[in-house]
């Protein structure tokens, strides 16, 4: 599940309803203003959390990348200013035990900066983190202290154990974090997951707190019967993969668009 495509749409949303016509066409438009506008804040966000932990120098599509973080949760909190507050706690740790508070500080910034595209790309977010800081060429002792903070890899530096217990003690704080958001969104993102692996499938919107799900099926790779199939395969998959209470509603939509002009 998209947490910048939910900013996106409830944005688009509320501009329709202030505005009071809700039509196709300025649906599109509203979609549009409202990509641009969410793109502005992910990049205002990405830049405030750098200034606010005090890790300068970083590459300016690195910093969007990580304004992304504003729209994401791990078990309700935060994860932008739980990034920002374990740089924090990080840079405290390494000034008293003597190691290196600037590389301690930048590991802990980025240490999730996985998370902003683990929805798209194979792997854990730490893998995926790791290959975007060296793509934006960060430091190899930065990518050492962020990558072992889910002990998937070793603790090579005193920086990388800082950032470890940085992200528990961030993480672990009275009121920090509850489960049930973090479920939530894990059962919308399989609902969506079930549905976009199967063929003539172009997207798929878990909606109504993930009660029902909408897919959108490309009308030249599927027939009006085939549609029926479709929705049951679906239905079916659920059935047997996922855990949920009540019944979840599919969708399958089929639609043509004809287009003309007269000149």
């Amino acid at each position: 599940f998209d947490p910048i495509r939910r900013e996106i749409a409830r944005v688009a949303m509320e501009a329709l309803l202030k505005e009071g016509r809700i039509q196709p066409a300025k649906i599109e438009e509203a979609v549009d203003v409202a990509r641009k506008d969410v793109a502005q804040i992910v990049r205002k966000m990405g830049e405030k959390a750098a200034y606010d932990a005090n890790v300068p120098n970083l590459h300016p599509d690195l910093v969007t990348i990580l304004g992304r973080l504003h729209f994401r949760t791990s078990y309700g909190q935060n994860v932008l200013w739980h990034s920002v507050e374990m740089s924090h706690i990080a840079a405290i740790i390494a000034a008293e035990v003597g190691a290196d508070v600037a590389v301690a500080r930048a590991g802990a910034l980025l240490h999730d900066i996985g998370k902003t595209v683990s929805h798209e790309v194979a792997g854990t977010h730490v893998e995926i983190g790791i290959r975007i800081l060296q793509k934006y060429g960060v430091s190899e002792p930065i990518i050492l202290a962020m990558r072992a903070h889910h002990e998937e890899y070793p603790y090579e530096t005193p920086e990388s154990l800082i950032v470890q217990v940085a992200d528990s003690i961030s993480g672990s704080r009275p009121g920090a974090r509850r489960d049930s958001i973090e479920n939530y969104i894990k059962r919308l993102t399989d609902l969506e997951a079930i549905a976009t692996t199967l063929h003539g499938v172009e997207k798929a919107f878990a909606i109504a707190a993930g009660r029902e799900i909408r897919v959108i099926v490309n009308p030249t790779d599927m027939t009006e019967f085939e549609t029926h199939t479709l929705a049951r395969t679906i239905a079916t998959t659920i059935e047997t993969q996922l855990r949920y209470p009540g019944e979840i509603k599919v969708h399958v939509i089929r639609e043509t668009r004809v287009v003309s002009y007269a000149r």
